[in-house]
Parts: C-alpha cells; structure tokens; sequence
C-alpha cells in the first residue's frame, strides 16, 4: 500500500499504476467534504462512472449511488462439486446444457420465475419502491439470466483437487434502473440546493435528511437480494445438469458475495456508509472469491481484516484497456491460440470478444501479490471451460 497525497483526504493505493483517469476520480473522492478517513483503492482499480472500479469510499451521512454503480449487488458464486476429474465430452456436454437452459445477454425467460414478493418489501421498508415496482414484471422474465459484459459461467479445477464452478453476474436491468433514477434524482437536488460538488465529477450524492437517502437504500437492498436470487437461481440449474451428466456429482462449500454496494459499517470508531464499487468485504476470517480472466486463475481467499481498506479486497483482476480499445487493439488469432493452447474451451470466436480477451485485463498474479495484506489464498481454481454473456 503507497500514500497519495492529495488536496483533500489522503489515498492509501493497492494499485501499483493507476491509470490517467483513475486518478482524478480517486482525488475527486478525497475533495468530497463528507468522505471519511481516506480513500482506498484496490490493486485490480480502472476507470468507472464518478469513482474508480475497485474503490472504497466511506462518507458521513450520505450515500452517492455512482460509487455503488449501475449494477448494484453485482458479484460472484461459487460451488465445489464433489468430482476429481471431468472428461472432455462430458465438460461439452455440460457447457451445451448451460447454453440452453440459462439466457445470456439481452435474453429474458419466456416462463417468469418468483422473485422476492413486493408487497412484503414495501410493507417492511415503508418505502414507495418506485423504480422497483415499475420494473418487477420484467424482473421475473430476468431471474436466472447471466447478462452480458463481463458477466460468465466457468468450470474449473481447483488446487484443492476438486471441480468447481463459478458464476458472475448482478441485478440485470432493475439494478441498472435503479441507479439511473437515483443518480438523476442526487443531480437535481445538488443543483437545487447549489453543492459544492461540481457536476463533472459525476458524484452526485444523497443526504441523509433528504427521503430519497432511504428510498434508494430500500431499493438498493431489493436489488442485492434479487442479484443474490439470480445467482443462486443460474447455480441451482447448473446443479442439475452436473447430476444429469454425471450422477454422483455432489455439491458443498456453496460462496457467494456481491462487490458493488454500500453498507453502514463502523470503521476508526466511528459508523459510515462505505461504498464498495467493484470490492469486496474482507473481513477477518470472512471468505471470499477474486476471479481472474477467462484464461488465468481465480481464487477462494480469507480476507484478513485490514482497517486501511476498510476491510477490503479487489473483486477481480481489473481491466488495462477499455472494451472498444481491445477490439480494436488485440489480434483475434493470438488471443485464440494463446486459450487453445490452454486447452479451456472459452467463448472467444468474433472480433467484438475481444472485450473480454485476457490480454484486456491485468495480470491477476500481480494483483494477488499486492494484497497478501488484505487477503489469503485458500484455493486456487483453474479454468476449463468458460461462457460468457
């Protein structure tokens, strides 16, 4: 961890080269006349809207839904199968069962499936959930769907001899939804009330007064709950098909944690609101999962409780070059032929997948060795087969 000096607060960075933009985002954060303590920024930190991806930042007393983002309770699954081995054909086999039986990107279910139930919500929050109301109909066609971007599935073999898989996905477009609505309604009332926070920053926040603060944080959770239930849901079906194909399959050590969130915890003695985009918790002795790209490890990791980070990690390996540079910039061939080589059965055949070629991303080794502070490595998970959203 290295000091950055700045107008305001002091950053406390894992990243050993933070980008261009990066960096102005970071000290944007330490310039906001409510952020607490310091600002902290993960090894795998790129540029996002407002703040940085793989930032933490904790305020007094107010939420800005750009520090959560626009995929709220975005995060990862992971299951340990009881299996050693898994043959090529069978792996294909799975992976064609996955295809057909869980939508990837813009695709919705034709058969809704049953959320968490809305009146309950709003009898319980006491809130209008405006936005969710509005998109709960097209929740239920959304459930169990991984989405696109950098959204996958991927099976893997595990340092601990065992096959796992793996999910990535969030709340799909009513987390998308919410945090527009949210974020527009934070630039109203900042421009109502003449904040000093200038609008280029894209920091607009909510104050703790204000009925929109609680209104949001209602949402908010809604939408960690149904990002937890997609997940949880995709994973079920995957259950399935394992036991389809392989009838002794058995399934343990069930993990599952959201990187894009904000949560009232107590840090330096004092309760804020810390705002985790693209992080992860890492409590003392609390688990947690940091995947690599489609062609390098990921991990199940302890998190060590590190007060610095806020108790913190990275949520991945963070992208080097933007999704438009890497489909300009990499060359289709090698980036095939680097996974072939491999021999992962991964989801690159076009020139637009090159957005999630691995040469887009860090080195997720380097990352893992500038937080041996924040978090240990309790099993290594190699990939075999990848799909992507």
């Amino acid at each position: 961890m290295k000091y950055i000096e700045t107008d305001g607060l002091v950053i406390k960075s894992w990243c050993e080269n933070i980008d261009e933009l990066s960096l102005p985002q970071a000290q944007n954060l330490a310039k906001l006349p409510f952020a607490f303590h310091h600002i902290a920024l993960m090894p795998d930190c790129h540029t996002g809207y407002g703040m940085p991806i793989g930032g933490v930042l904790a305020c007094k007393d107010v939420v800005i839904p750009n520090a959560v983002g626009v995929d709220i309770g975005c995060g990862m699954h992971a299951v340990r199968t009881n299996q050693n081995e898994i043959d090529i054909n069978t792996l294909k086999k799975i992976l064609g069962q996955i295809r057909e039986n869980i939508p990837v990107g813009f695709d919705h279910r034709k058969i809704p499936i049953e959320i968490l139930p809305l009146d309950e919500w709003k009898e319980k929050t006491k809130m209008p959930m405006t936005v969710v109301s509005q998109q709960y109909i097209s929740a239920t066609h959304q459930v169990g769907t991984l989405g696109g971007g950098n959204h996958f599935i991927e099976v893997q073999k595990g340092s601990d001899g065992y096959i796992w898989f793996m999910i990535h996905s969030g709340s799909r477009n009513i987390g998308l939804k919410v945090a527009e609505y949210y974020n527009e309604g934070a630039k109203k009332l900042n421009a109502m009330f003449y904040s000093s926070i200038p609008p280029k920053a894209d920091l607009a926040f909510l104050p703790a007064h204000h009925p929109l603060f609680k209104e949001y944080l209602a949402e908010m959770r809604f939408c960690l709950e149904f990002a937890l239930l997609n997940r949880q849901t995709m994973a079920n079906i995957i259950k399935e098909i394992f036991t389809k194909q392989i009838p002794n399959c058995y399934f343990s050590n069930d993990l599952d944690i959201a990187h894009n969130y904000c949560k009232n915890e107590e840090h330096f003695d004092e309760k804020v609101w810390v705002h985790r985009k693209g992080a992860t918790s890492a409590f003392a002795g609390e688990l947690g999962i940091i995947p690599g790209s489609q062609g390098t490890k990921s991990y199940i990791v302890k998190g060590l409780g590190n007060k610095e980070s806020f108790m913190s990690c990275s949520h991945g390996a963070g992208r080097t070059m933007s999704r438009k540079k890497a489909i300009r910039d990499l060359n289709l061939e090698e980036e095939i032929k680097k996974l072939d080589e491999q021999g992962i059965l991964h989801s690159i055949r076009g020139k637009n997948d090159l957005e999630e070629a691995p040469s887009a991303y860090k080195n997720i080794d380097e990352v893992m060795k500038a937080q041996t502070d924040l978090v240990e490595i309790q099993t290594e998970l190699s990939p075999l087969a990848v799909i992507k959203g």
